[in-house]
């Protein structure tokens, strides 16, 4: 039977073993029914076994329950998409006034806004945070004009965020237990570290497999990362996704494209909202990964067959792991085959690296391209709170269109596509990790 649980705890742990995964969960919707696996440890340093209610962070996967609650208020008429978010949340500015006054709700849950994305400011633990942040935001720049294109956006969902607590009168983490937990009978979802200490929890891991000396991330970026679950949970809030009324009248309006992609290679083609779509052997598949601190998960729903995914790790080559999860899943449930990540083609591509070269930078990164003998090369440093968090990183860049190109650290490495986009005024942004990062000089 392919959806054995023998099978996949088998497959789990086999594809653990081969990705350096130190612990991992597996939940899925199939046949009227949830099955779950798991694997390994959820600390190398004590040992304690996954279990399948073990909480993991998900990460940005959270992004998708901030957009669901915007959705809930957009049901019940306290605002609309296109409403501009000055006329939403008083007291909202960036720095750049034309994009103070242009921004709407739309913007912020499609990364369209154009604001700087990864502002991850620690305003402390108290119930005010997401405020604080959002008054710290008045010092944004724009990486580019609203609306004109894609980005990655940490800031913009925490707004998002406070606007839930603006409209609400509860802090996020409350109106999330209150309007999505609840009614979808959550038991394993919490926001708060001392809410998850009540549960087996995993720990991060670095990519030597040693437990990180900092469990997670402040709670001032909640409503962009905060959520710790166990899969089953994340599955069953995938699930309501698929079922009008069970939160939302019509889950499916999420997942109509809102915004087309400019770098196509990474996993997905268009942006709904809060969801990254893509297509599957014809299927459309609605999806999102999270990255924490040594942990990593991702939540794929595909409407059509009517499964949900979800994969929980705490450390390893996660990407590649999780791809090999998911790529095994639906071809053995469906038939659907998961498209190749890119590789550089069979005959070199002859480009010029004159125009690409540069420094590009946002806030928590600073990128310098670089040509050398063998054509060339991206060195990224992270900065600001992103520099205790993240290492730099160096990686040479092989072209396999005339502004794309491909990179990898390692020769057991996934290829990470990069983009570079040109304006009239020349190359003006390189698109990496679905991050719009502007040329500086």
């Amino acid at each position: 039977m392919t959806a054995h649980p023998a099978h996949w705890t088998a497959r789990l742990s086999a594809l653990a073993q081969q990705y350096a995964v130190p612990g991992a969960s597996l939940a899925f919707w199939h046949a009227d029914r949830v099955h779950t696996a798991v694997t390994g440890v959820l600390n190398t340093a004590t040992g304690a076994p996954v279990q399948p209610d073990s909480l993991f962070q998900i990460g940005s996967v959270t992004k998708v329950w901030t957009a669901t609650q915007i959705m809930l208020l957009v049901e019940q008429g306290e605002l609309a998409l296109d409403d501009r978010l000055v006329d939403v949340l008083p007291g909202f500015r960036v720095r750049d006034a034309e994009a103070t006054t242009t921004i709407t709700m739309r913007h912020l849950l499609t990364h369209t806004s154009g604001m700087d994305g990864d502002l991850f400011l620690d305003t402390g633990r108290g119930d005010d945070c997401l405020a604080s942040y959002v008054a710290a935001c008045a010092g944004l720049e724009q990486v580019f004009p609203v609306g004109a294109s894609h980005s990655y956006c940490n800031s913009g969902f925490v707004i998002a965020g406070r606007v839930v607590e603006h409209l609400t009168g509860l802090t996020w983490d409350a109106a999330l237990r209150d309007r999505i937990c609840r009614p979808l009978g959550l038991t394993h979802t919490r926001t708060l570290p001392e809410d998850v200490l009540s549960f087996g929890a995993a720990i991060g891991h670095t990519e030597d497999g040693v437990p990180v000396d900092r469990w997670g991330l402040p709670r001032s970026v909640g409503p962009a990362g905060l959520v710790c679950a166990r899969p089953a949970d994340v599955v069953a809030f995938g699930r309501a996704h698929l079922t009008p009324g069970a939160l939302l009248a019509d889950p499916a309006a999420l997942r109509v494209p809102q915004a087309e992609l400019p770098n196509p290679y990474d996993d997905a083609r268009w942006w709904g909202i809060g969801w990254s779509l893509d297509e599957w052997d014809g299927h459309l598949v609605a999806a999102h990964t999270g990255d924490t601190i040594g942990q990593h998960a991702a939540l794929w729903v595909l409407p059509e067959p009517g499964t949900v995914a979800t994969v929980a790790v705490n450390g390893g080559r996660s990407a590649e792991f999780q791809r090999a999860v998911i790529g095994e899943l639906v071809a053995a449930l469906h038939g659907i085959r998961v498209p190749a990540p890119p590789a550089p083609p069979g005959e070199p591509v002859d480009v010029d690296p004159g125009p690409f070269t540069g420094v590009y930078e946002r806030a928590g990164s600073r990128i310098t391209v670089t040509a050398h003998e063998a054509g060339l090369r991206l060195c990224a440093e992270p900065t600001g709170l992103l520099a205790g968090l993240a290492r730099p990183r160096t990686l040479d860049l092989v072209p396999f269109t005339s502004t794309a190109f491909l990179a990898r650290e390692h020769e057991d490495d996934q290829w990470q596509p990069v983009v570079f986009e040109a304006r009239p005024d020349g190359v003006s942004y390189l698109h990496h990790s679905g991050r719009a990062t502007p040329r500086v000089r």
